[in-house]
């Protein structure tokens, strides 16, 4: 006699598997505040590091010193949190490995950084790659969120960890012009585009968070001193004052970020409370009734087809937003491949090749991304 499964089994089944989602996305939340937690360590000795090459070891060394430590006591933490590869798909595996062969480089980096046989901005640019690396792995840990408060609230952390990525390289880049007094007129362009990129970031990241959290996040808008050295950096050059200016900005910037840090961990646990309460729900019994969360039951006189366009509708443009993030970095890796191309075949420092993919976007009015696939697919023409 055929065994037919009845609808007790199937919903038994669903709310099983569920449940293993939410428990993994729960454990995930960990990982995310650890790569959190080791992303503003490394935005701290990102800018310490540049304050002492531009005063040539005369500013922030012990800055630098402590510094270095905290971000080796969160990567210890982070490989705690990883776990195993076997726990993890392929995609994800990759962005982990890219990572931590990133991080392995530090100890390079800070050799050559005490060493002063480096300029601070390649040592910004070898910081900002690992921080890129690190980052991209929050994205990837989505995959299994079908929930659409779920998915909002992960796209609006992530916006805001990248905004304070921007943020970050801002206050690096200032401290570079302020030490050294002197911005030229790319420098002034990249603070002009780190200052706009986190604007986008924190509009996104406004959009899907509630009131209450924007009054948390007006404590990180920049205040007037802090615009008034932004158009110092973008109109004039400051005067050489020993660095006091560069603390100054340091200072009001790092401010900035320790606001968007504790905003960082209100959106974790926000986030995790939520997880935590969806697993409370899956051991409930199953209902008799329909539940109150269902379309039908909470607007029983609409029709159906809006609702369902309405909820489609929500969801797509959360999947649109979080595809443009990975577009975005997976943008960063095609242009990374490009320069490394460059640095290969016509003997060019990283710095370098940057200023020719740069230079060579603004004299076709392409974008640098269609530049470096351009350079890519010549090499391989070169290679057949």
């Amino acid at each position: 006699m055929t065994n037919i499964t009845g609808a007790t089994e199937w919903f038994q089944h669903a709310r099983l598997m569920r449940k293993q989602q939410l428990c993994k996305l729960a454990q995930l939340g960990t990982l995310v505040s650890r790569i959190g937690h080791l992303a503003h360590m490394l935005q701290c000795e990102r800018g310490a590091s540049n304050i002492w090459l531009c005063s040539q070891g005369t500013l922030y060394a012990l800055e630098c010193k402590a510094s270095r430590a905290l971000v080796d006591d969160h990567l210890q933490a982070l490989h705690q949190a990883l776990g195993t590869p076997l726990m993890a798909s392929g995609a994800l595996s990759e962005r982990v490995g890219n990572a931590l062969q990133s991080l392995e480089q530090l100890p390079a980096l800070r050799e050559a950084i005490t060493a002063c046989t480096l300029s601070a901005d390649v040592a910004m640019e070898r910081y900002s790659r690992t921080l890129r690396n690190l980052l991209s792995i929050v994205p990837q840990l989505n995959d299994s969120i079908d929930d659409p408060q779920l998915a909002g609230r992960f796209v609006a952390l992530y916006s805001l960890m990248q905004g304070k990525e921007l943020v970050g390289q801002e206050r690096a880049l200032g401290a570079i012009g302020f030490t050294q007094g002197f911005f030229s007129d790319e420098m002034r362009q990249t603070l002009v585009d780190r200052i706009d990129g986190q604007q986008a970031c924190f509009e996104v990241f406004l959009s899907l968070t509630p009131a209450s959290v924007h009054d948390h996040f007006s404590l990180s808008v920049p205040g007037a001193e802090t615009e008034q050295l932004r158009r110092l950096a973008c109109t004039r050059q400051p005067a050489a004052d020993k660095g006091v200016l560069a603390l100054h900005w340091f200072s009001l910037q790092t401010e900035r970020l320790e606001h968007l840090r504790g905003l960082e961990e209100m959106q974790i646990a926000d986030l995790m409370l939520a997880v935590e309460t969806l697993i409370g729900r899956a051991d409930d019994d199953l209902p008799e009734e329909p539940s109150s969360e269902e379309p039908l039951a909470l607007y029983p006189q609409k029709p159906l087809l809006p609702l369902v366009r309405q909820q489609a509708r929500e969801i797509e443009q959360l999947s649109r937003q979080l595809a443009s993030m990975r577009d975005t970095l997976e943008e960063r890796k095609v242009i990374d491949k490009a320069k490394s191309v460059l640095m290969t075949h016509q003997q060019m420092s990283e710095e370098q090749a940057w200023c020719q993919l740069r230079k060579m976007a603004m004299d076709k009015n392409q974008r640098m991304v269609d530049i470096a696939r351009a350079l890519l697919t010549v090499k391989a023409l070169w290679q057949q």
